[in-house]
């Protein structure tokens, strides 16, 4: 650090310097920068009466002069001044290059914690460049003279107080976003001209990356722009101005006097132009103008594809994920883990150094020496790093997974030079060939790799490098235009192998898989979703494809999986040779639960994986849709564990925490109890004014009434919400068409609506024609479900997804819709079991949660059919005979009573009247006494109910099925461990009840934070409770 001279210290030494002295004063100097750009910046201090850098921090930890190491090229520190959160501030003499000062900032920049602010000044001439990341960069550029200007001194001044001030209202993704609008444009016009779809987008993106290449100085004066003007009133004459570019473009050349240089990367790789006519050029010109350096490739692609891909049109204005979802992805998968070895390998470099710094003659050179090889490995480790997105749709995740890399390598390049100028920071040498890519779609191929180069170019820009050249675009054929599931021909049709056997597509070799892999349920993967309210139409597999997926997956994905979980399979079988890996990939939330979750478990079992991040329900959108997903993060030893932003000790493969349940089983006890509600496919519902009117109907020429297929018909809202009065038409008794057609009124009824909603009903392979050809029946009738609960006046009902758990008896002479599953027990034992927070936990553990997250789902199969029932209170017992049992008893009774204040508050006596049906045989018709009534009754839901969750509601659910002795030998302490669901969940495992010994062990676990300490039982005893 030099000294500052006496001849140049401040005027006024103890006041501050009216801008009259500063401009008098450093208009006549003419010193060198080295000499005398403290004393000018000084000055400034005391111009804008702001305390200097020596004064205000003496120890120089946030505001100094030469802040860093020693610059590669010479001279000390990154930044002449530097002040923390504010600006990196750079010197020039007098009307040097104010550009090279501002690319030595840009270069240093992230290892001075990217200042907001960069500014250069040659003491005649200041430049004030924006820094923020995400906004449109902007330049303030001022005199000497101007300081006299007040609005300048404050502009200044601002740099040093508030540089929030200085940041630019226009984010890069306005920007993008107004870009894709005026693209999105002509390309319509184009394909409504009857120009191909392919040809349209192929010729835009060379349209977009022109205005880009003019824009960073690529392409030289304007060219672009300059041709748009000239054919402004010749539209005619661009196809062959921009053809004579194109050709330049693709291998070097000249246009006109001017060079062009070599650009091709295979967009382009010949001259072919469209025809535009006058608006579409006024149009461009309108483009041309906005800032293309300043776009952002992090969301380009999407924006863009929509624009392009007629497919995707609608889509349109849509929601897009943004740079700060997908960072959730790459920041642990890729940049903390490689920042780790960083740390390690900086480590040995340092020792390394300091035993050189006390060494002499050989031992010096040898020590020196190897600290170079360290940082040659570490870069050539960098070198080789591949990142796979295996669904990399318009490659968001892979720009930004480049963006890291170059990151990671430019901030231990300046960490290695700062250990030692013997390490002198090296030319950035990853880039677009470290991202491997696979996307099915050839307009999303094709715009991921344009905003790749778009990425590289803007980074090395940003950071004071300059672009590559010979080739300025490198070819990139590591973003694949395939499926990345099954080997496929150019039409999308499976190629079987010799033996007639569809083939898994095979990925290329990585060191990290990223992504977030296509969204589609089972249920749609051959016709695809409708739209609805919330989501746009997904187009299905189709029948061919469908079955060759089943096929080429069977033993490894179930059929019943998400599409999703078949990325899984894949990485699976892509990391079967690697030693480290990592990987991070969105997925359904359904990921942890049921078939879904197979290739799941399987990955981290064969390969060794722990999941050490896990979001199982974060806002995400898929298809220009916003949606809830599950993200996922795992690698071979992770050192801490994340499950939704808490830390914990372990993470499951069913993305719960603590004892694992998730390979729970179905009990035979529990066997043929449970059973979904029937499926229509058709309007069979009818409103009540109908239903009445059939039932008070004469009888039909067979003697019968109505009422022999004019049903109740109950759902979802007959529990969470109030009675319904919902009725359908049911002619499950008789299937043949003579019987049926002898119910003349709701025989025509039913011909009129289900049959015309069947005939336009799409037909697959996996329709079940044979039952839909019977328009008169349900498509599911449940004959299970209707001999399980013949005998009973009752069954206890659930919703299958709703806010709380619920449990209600409805009348089992009801139609259950497949809303609701219903469970054939009338017994108020059964009921205070499901009721109990021992059976809540085990639902959220075993189930789903749907939305935000506020809405749970239950299921037959793995919710209630895993479930440990309390020994000798089971299912396949008849409760009359466990009526004797003191458990029994005391759960009837706290359920009665939970049952008995929960109808009273939805039905008061004083608020309803009970009116028998029109006919008999059916329940008693609940009804309103007046207008203030039927108001105040609207309120009394089971869901308002549990919303509000009264102190008696809590009070009864606390004694119905947890009374002494049913789920543990203390009730108190038995409690407890039902408060926290780690707790909860240590009392069960894989479908069987823990004994009194383990239960004990349970609590004790529990009572100290332990639970995963937890021994699972084993042994014989183990297993006969289980049969």
């Amino acid at each position: 650090m030099f000294r500052e001279s006496a001849a140049l210290r401040p005027a006024g030494q103890e006041g501050r310097v009216t801008p009259s002295e500063f401009i008098k004063k450093w208009r006549a100097v003419e010193l060198k920068e080295r000499t005398a750009s403290q004393s000018h910046f000084n000055d400034i201090c005391r111009l804008l009466e702001i305390e200097d850098p020596i004064t205000a921090d003496p120890k120089g930890e946030w505001f100094t002069f030469e802040k860093g190491a020693a610059k590669t090229g010479g001279g000390d520190g990154w930044a002449d001044v530097w002040r923390k959160e504010c600006f990196a501030w750079e010197y020039k003499g007098k009307k040097k290059d104010l550009d090279r000062a501002f690319a030595q900032l840009q270069q240093y920049a992230i290892a001075l914690d990217n200042p907001p602010l960069l500014i250069v000044s040659d003491m005649d001439r200041f430049r004030i460049h924006t820094n923020w990341t995400n906004t449109v960069q902007e330049v303030h550029e001022f005199a000497l003279d101007d300081l006299l200007d007040g609005a300048t001194r404050d502009l200044l001044r601002n740099c040093f107080v508030n540089p929030a001030k200085l940041k630019p209202a226009k984010t890069r993704q306005m920007l993008t976003e107004e870009a894709a609008k005026e693209f999105s444009q002509l390309a319509q016009r184009l394909r409504e001209r009857g120009n191909d779809a392919h040809a349209v987008a192929h010729f835009v993106n060379r349209l977009v990356f022109c205005m880009f290449a003019e824009d960073v100085g690529l392409l030289p004066n304007a060219m672009f722009q300059r041709m748009l003007e000239i054919n402004r009133h010749s539209p005619d004459d661009f196809v062959e101005d921009a053809a004579a570019l194109f050709r330049a473009m693709k291998s070097g050349g000249k246009v006109g006097f001017e060079k062009v240089e070599w650009f091709n990367g295979g967009l382009f790789d010949d001259d072919s132009v469209l025809p535009l006519e006058q608006d579409d050029i006024e149009n461009l010109i309108a483009a041309a103008k906005l800032y293309w350096d300043e776009i952002d490739p992090s969301i380009l692609g999407t924006l863009f594809e929509r624009g392009l891909d007629p497919d995707k049109r609608s889509q349109l204005g849509a929601h897009y994920t943004d740079r700060d979802k997908i960072l959730q992805i790459v920041e642990p998968v890729i940049k903390r883990p490689l920042m780790a070895e960083w740390a390690e390998v900086r480590s040995k470099i340092e020792q390394a150094i300091a035993k050189a710094d006390k060494a002499k003659g050989g031992t010096k050179t040898k020590a020196e020496n190897e600290a170079k090889k360290l940082q040659a490995e570490w870069h050539e480790r960098l070198r080789n790093f591949r990142v796979l997105d295996p669904a990399c749709g318009s490659g968001n995740f892979l720009y930004l997974s480049l963006l890291a890399l170059k990151d990671i390598e430019h901030f231990t390049n300046l960490e290695a030079e700062a250990i030692s100028p013997s390490l002198a920071a090296q030319f950035p040498t990853s880039g677009p060939e470290n991202v491997l890519g696979i996307e099915l779609n050839p307009y999303a191929a094709e715009l991921a790799r344009v905003s790749i180069w778009i990425g590289e170019i803007q980074w090395m820009r940003r950071n004071g490098f300059e672009a590559a050249k010979n080739p300025i675009l490198r070819s990139l054929g590591n973003i694949e235009n395939r499926d990345a599931v099954l080997v496929t021909d150019e039409d999308g049709s499976p190629v079987l192998d010799a033996d007639g056997k569809p083939q898994r597509a095979q990925w290329p070799e990585a060191d990290v898989v990223v992504g977030n892999p296509p969204f589609l349920g089972s249920k749609f993967h051959r016709k695809g979703r409708p739209a609805t309210k919330t989501k746009p139409i997904m187009k299905g597999l189709g029948d061919e494809y469908t079955n060759a997926l089943y096929a080429a997956y069977k033993g490894i994905v179930p059929s019943s999986a998400d599409l999703v979980s078949y990325w899984f399979a894949q990485a699976n079988a892509a990391f079967e040779n690697r030693k480290s890996i990592l990987f991070g990939l969105i997925a359904t939330k359904s990921i942890g639960k049921g078939k879904s979750n197979v290739p799941l478990a399987d990955l981290l079992r064969d390969r060794g994986l722990s999941i050490y991040l896990a979001w199982r329900n974060v806002p995400w959108v898929v298809d220009g849709a916003a949606v809830r997903v599950a993200l996922i993060c795992a690698a071979s030893e992770p050192a801490d564990m994340i499950l939704d932003g808490a830390p914990v000790s372990s993470i499951n493969a069913d993305l719960s925490s603590g004892l694992d349940i998730s390979a729970s089983c179905p009990l035979s006890q529990n066997r043929k109890t449970a059973f979904q509600g029937v499926k229509l496919n058709g309007p069979f519902e009818i409103t009540s004014e109908e239903a009445r009117t059939l039932l008070t109907a004469p009888s039909n020429p067979n003697g019968q009434k109505n009422g022999r297929i004019i049903k109740r018909f109950v759902g979802n809202d007959d529990v969470t919400m109030r009675d319904a009065d919902g009725w359908v038409v049911d002619f499950t008794d008789f299937e043949a068409l003579e019987d049926a057609c002898l119910f003349e009124n709701p025989f025509q009824l039913v011909q009129e609506r289900v049959s015309v909603h069947r005939e336009n009903l799409a037909i697959g392979q996996a329709t079940e024609t044979a039952k839909l050809d019977q328009f008169w029946l349900m498509q599911r009738s449940r004959p299970k479900l209707r001999a399980a609960t013949s005998l009973l006046e009752r069954v206890i009902a659930v919703p299958e997804t709703s806010e709380h758990l619920l449990f209600r008896f409805l009348p089992s002479a009801s139609v259950f819709s497949g809303s609701l599953f219903a469970i054939a027990r009338s017994d108020f034992t059964t009921f205070g079991v499901l009721s109990s927070s021992i059976h809540e936990t085990w639902c959220e553990a075993q189930g789903n949660r749907l939305g935000a997250g506020n809405q749970g789902r239950y299921n037959a199969t793995r919710t209630f059919a895993t479930f440990p029932f309390p020994e000798g209170l089971t299912p396949d017992i008849l409760a009359a005979d466990y009526g004797h049992d003191p458990r029994a008893q005391a759960i009837a009774a706290a359920a009665e009573r939970l049952n008995e204040l929960r109808e009273n508050w939805l039905n008061p006596p004083d608020l309803v009247e009970r009116v028998p049906e029109v006919v008999e045989g059916y329940p008693d018709r609940i009804l309103p006494k007046d207008d203030a009534a039927a108001k105040e009754l609207k309120k009394r839901t089971l869901t308002n109910l549990y919303n509000a969750r009264p102190a008696w509601l809590d009070h009864a659910h606390r004694a119905s099925g947890e009374p002494e002795g049913v789920f543990g030998d203390d009730p108190q302490r038995t409690e407890s461990v039902g408060a926290t669901r780690a707790g909860r969940h240590a009392i069960c495992h894989r479908g069987c009840l823990v004994g009194p010994a383990p239960v004990e062990v349970a609590l004790k676990l529990a009572d100290e934070d332990r639970v995963g300490e937890l021994v699972p039982p084993s042994g014989p005893a183990h297993h006969a409770r289980r049969r």
